[in-house]
């Protein structure tokens, strides 16, 4: 049994142009073993972002090609999220939802290495999950995600090593592997186990296997990971995911946990060097941000092109129109997770007026930020259907309802509660000034009976501390249950009233 040592040294900077030139050079002199990883998480659109300056797999592919002509021994990873949410996934095609087979097929012809679970891979139906695992032709590594029945799912691994075998020196390299994920997204066709204790066995298992070096693959609050490198010190790196924003922080025993943003805005490049004869590994890791100053491969943009006719032509299969030109905007829409999450923006303050339109007796309404899935800005110019279509992914119906004036103030107070997830509620015309809810400016009488426009799934009960908030509620009742309107149509008319006015 290797027990696994390495040195602390940081190599951190931010480039707008990506080349070889600027990263580390593989010196030829030196006795170690070179590895290069490419480092990615929370994927869900496969075109750019940020009106097409950043992002961009088919500019990760560039990168990729590049880091492989310095060092053929690099591996590629993505830390979790790609199947959910997207606008592209929920299009129509061959009978069913695309659901995340766009973008495995695209991270296939990436030649993505290694993939663990993120939360939102079981946002999907079980079948079209088992199909997408099918479908991936890269390695699945999960160590606490389990079938209902408790046994792993077909053809994911618990854990690797990887050998990295050095011909100058005959040496290997021996890279252990395992993944986590945060167990907050529960079907009934899932199972996890505590992520300490499973971290505790993997460990042991790759060092009985006589791994090196030691990576968890992890999906989980970055609170998280700082516990399982403190409880786990012989892991060397922590390459993870789901925070959308990206990290770099040195944790214990100099152990490095690397984040990168959402929708590749940024990668991390980690170059590790081993000594064979010290066992012990350097870590290199170089923040990456990926912008149009970046070429696109051909080959995989080809790819990207063909899911986006694809899903285009469903759109239209519909009855969206999705190049059309809604509206020209002449301010960016803030549509980021970490913002609507938190607190109102232009874009969640549009979307709570839209809900109003064809209710003018509602004196307020509501909806989680969880429904805004673009976690994108929408820069100043012409907004399309699309863009709309990216906002608000899984549709949804609008209602008029009533609801009693305590059980509102329980509601807004609950969605309070909920900052920072998609439970953080969004509305028009309701506001908390010091302290006290108000409604149109005055505050609300729990006596009185409010009228309110409100989406189909805040209704139902189903969000966050909120199971009260459905039609059993004798304080909260559906007027129109039967003449509903869809929130994206609502807001496609929102934008044209804007630019009228």
């Amino acid at each position: 049994m290797k027990k696994t040592y390495f040195t602390l040294f940081i190599l951190f900077f931010a480039f707008a142009a990506v080349a070889c030139s600027t990263l580390p050079a593989t010196r030829t002199d030196d006795h170690r073993i070179h590895v290069t990883i490419l480092h990615f998480s929370d994927i869900y659109e496969i075109t750019p972002v940020s009106g097409g300056k950043e992002g961009g797999i088919a500019r990760v592919a560039t990168l990729r090609n590049q880091l492989l002509a310095r060092n053929p021994n690099t591996l590629t990873t993505l830390g979790g999220d790609l199947l959910s949410p997207s606008a592209i996934g929920t299009a129509q095609y061959e009978g069913d939802r695309l659901a995340g087979r766009q973008m495995v097929d695209v991270l296939n012809h990436f030649a993505l290495d290694y993939a663990t679970f993120g939360n939102h891979e079981f946002d999907i139906k079980e079948n079209q999950f088992n199909q997408r695992i099918q479908e991936a032709k890269f390695t699945w590594i999960s160590s606490n995600v389990f079938a209902a029945d408790g046994h792993p799912f077909a053809g994911v691994k618990q854990n690797l090593v990887i050998p990295i075998h050095d011909k100058k020196s005959g040496k290997t390299f021996r890279i252990g592997m395992f993944g986590l994920t945060l167990p907050i997204n529960q079907p009934s066709h899932v199972r996890y186990s505590d992520p300490l204790t499973t971290a505790h066995a993997q460990i042991a298992q790759l060092l009985d296997q006589q791994s090196d070096f030691i990576i968890a693959l992890a999906h989980q609050n970055i609170s998280d990971d700082i516990k399982l490198l403190q409880a786990s010190p012989q892991i060397g790196l922590l390459l993870g995911g789901h925070e959308h924003e990206n990290h770099q922080n040195w944790r214990g025993n100099f152990t490095p946990i690397l984040k990168s943003d959402a929708n590749v805005r940024s990668v991390y490049v980690v170059d590790l060097y081993f000594d064979p004869q010290t066992g012990k590994t350097e870590i290199k890791p170089t923040f990456v941000p990926i912008n149009d100053n970046l070429a696109e491969d051909p080959g995989i943009k080809a790819v990207v092109d063909q899911w986006m006719t694809i899903a285009f032509n469903a759109f239209r299969a519909q009855g969206f129109e999705p190049e059309a030109v809604v509206t020209t905007i002449t301010e960016a829409l803030d549509g980021l997770e970490s913002s609507v999450r938190n607190h109102p923006t232009n874009l969640t303050e549009l979307i709570a007026k839209s809900l109003l339109r064809p209710y003018p007796a509602a004196e307020l309404s509501l909806y989680n930020s969880g429904s805004i899935r673009i976690d994108d800005v929408l820069p100043a110019g012409q907004i399309t259907v699309y863009d709309v279509i990216r906002i608000l992914p899984f549709g949804g119906k609008v209602q008029l309802a009533t609801i009693k004036g305590n059980l509102l103030i329980k509601v807004l107070n609950q969605g309070l509660a909920n900052r920072g997830s998609g439970g953080f509620l969004q509305s028009a015309h309701a506001q908390q000034v010091n302290g006290t809810w108000q409604v149109n400016g005055a505050p609300i009488d729990p006596s009185k009976t409010y009228k309110l426009a409100i989406t189909d799934f805040l209704a139902s009960g189903k969000e966050r501390g909120l199971d009260y908030l459905n039609s059993n509620n004798p304080d909260f009742t559906s007027i129109n249950p039967g003449e509903n309107y869809d929130i994206r149509q609502l807001v496609i008319d929102q934008l044209r009233n804007n630019s009228k006015n």
